[in-house]
């Protein structure tokens, strides 16, 4: 509960931008790494249904099905092995922030610019 009494959840929308601007991009994938190893099942090094609803209060989750936490799983599942595997989870996370989403395409529209211009001036 949030002060007055207010209980305010927090989405991870409105964080993980918050949390690149302060970490830098590599402080940012870190602490992605850092709760994919709190979320993995430890014997198989990947995070499965099982493993996201033993884990799932850290996140405020708690309150899911069973079959929500499969789709969340299901929806990262880039290789179709069931589970996510610590890039899946990274690309997930990325996916599920709009405005980190658009910042990645501004950037990588500004430097395929950068490196077209280069090479039109010969320069490399």
């Amino acid at each position: 509960m949030a002060a007055g009494g207010i209980n305010r959840m927090v989405d991870f929308e409105d964080l993980l931008p918050v949390m690149a601007d302060k970490l830098g991009g590599e402080g940012l994938i870190n602490e992605l790494c850092n709760g994919f190893q709190l979320l993995m099942d430890k014997v198989k090094g990947v995070i499965t249904t099982e493993s996201l609803k033993l884990n799932a209060a850290v996140l405020g989750l708690q309150d899911l099905t069973d079959d929500k936490l499969a789709s969340m799983v299901k929806e990262g599942d880039l290789d179709g092995d069931g589970a996510l595997n610590q890039m899946e989870f990274c690309v997930l996370m990325f996916r599920l922030s709009p405005q980190l989403m658009e910042e990645s395409q501004l950037w990588l529209r500004g430097a395929l610019n950068e490196e077209l211009n280069n090479a039109g001036s010969g320069i490399y």
